[in-house]
């Protein structure tokens, strides 16, 4: 019996298609070329408008028709100054954008025949571009919640005690059926969670959080100088009451689950410096999770963007 494809056809990108699509070095330049300089039309700084460009041959480079100034697509991107060939690049986002749990440096020293260390390097220009830090949750109902990523609790079990360096707190907001995002932020109280509240959260939000105290007062939040309106319910975990009607965080737990499980199992440990990117990827899956293989896409989409 023949199974049926969950994903719809329109949102398929196998391997197959990215073979067909980028079969070379060459493909992948062009791809950029077009993306960032639709047509080969570019700024020439030396003539100082904008000029048709053609490519060079034997150089990673696009020329000006008049005056011949040299342009290339891959400078002011994550490629800029890679000796790495282009398909390898654009195969790591491939399966960077494949997978829901993510993939290792490890893995793709193995696939692609790279060192460990520039396996490594990639995926760290990669996940420099997936942050979304001006995200806005437009709501109406959103989660709020904090977890601890790192070693074992000082004295015992639960929250950290203050001055515990062995667990780096990080807060979390999620839109219910909809997006979310993650910080490290320097210590769950209430100066740096109600301040991430009111960066992220659009007013008259309703707002949904476990009953710890840091969380009160979010009812008389300001945002840009006039009351932000947000309504506050609470849960409280610490009676195992986990779902009361609405009012409930397993949106933004659910998430949680995810990140935890998928460091644990793909990356087994990641320092504190690099937490906050390895975050970033995780929301920039889960965000486009909706959109199937197509994942691949918004990364290369996204390479373009961040063009300096």
């Amino acid at each position: 019996m023949k199974v049926k494809q969950h994903i719809p056809k329109h949102l398929r990108f196998t391997l197959k298609h990215f073979n067909e699509k980028f079969p070379d070095d060459e493909s992948c330049l062009e791809y950029l070329k077009e993306k960032r300089w639709p047509g080969g039309m570019a700024w020439c700084v030396r003539c100082g408008k904008d000029r048709k460009h053609h490519r060079v041959t034997g150089r990673p480079a696009y020329a000006c028709d008049y005056c011949a100034k040299m342009i290339s697509p891959m400078a002011g991107t994550i490629f800029d100054h890679s000796s790495t060939p282009l398909k390898t690049w654009f195969y790591a986002m491939y399966l960077m954008g494949s997978t829901r749990c993510g993939i290792s440096a490890k893995q793709i020293q193995r696939e692609t025949g790279v060192t460990y260390k520039t396996a490594w390097r990639m995926f760290k220009q990669i996940r420099s571009i997936l942050s979304d830090d001006d995200m806005q949750l437009e709501g109406p109902t959103v989660e709020v919640d904090e977890t601890y990523y790192g070693g074992k609790r000082k004295y015992g079990t639960g929250r950290p005690m203050r001055g515990d360096k062995t667990k780096i707190p990080v807060v979390g907001i999620a839109q219910r059926g909809g997006k979310v995002l993650a910080r490290v932020v320097p210590a769950v109280d209430k100066p740096n969670l109600l301040g991430t509240i009111v960066e992220h959260v659009t007013p008259g939000s309703v707002i949904y959080t476990d009953e710890y105290p840091a969380y009160e007062g979010i009812k008389h939040l300001w945002k840009d100088g006039k009351p932000a309106g947000y309504r506050h319910y609470q849960i409280r975990h610490k009676d195992r009451v986990y779902v009361r009607g609405h009012i409930h965080t397993n949106s933004v737990e659910g998430f949680w689950s995810l990140v935890k499980r998928g460091i644990g199992g793909v990356y087994h440990s990641v320092s504190p410096e690099y937490l906050q990117t390895y975050l970033d990827e995780y929301t920039f899956r889960f965000n486009r999770r909706h959109e199937g293989n197509q994942q691949f896409n918004a990364i290369l989409e996204r390479v373009c963007e961040r063009a300096s």
